[in-house]
């Protein structure tokens, strides 16, 4: 018996990242951030 189950949330951060050439503030996980699937804007 498991007294609470428990949850393993999405380490989010808010970014600002370039999409379509605009630069965006959005929420992106690390794992993404870390494997370069978005791109941070300077």
């Amino acid at each position: 018996m498991i007294a609470t189950r428990r949850r393993f949330n999405a380490n989010l951060q808010k970014v600002r990242i370039v999409e379509d050439g605009s630069r965006k503030r959005v929420n992106v996980c690390t794992r993404c951030l870390k494997a370069d699937k978005v791109t941070k804007a300077a």
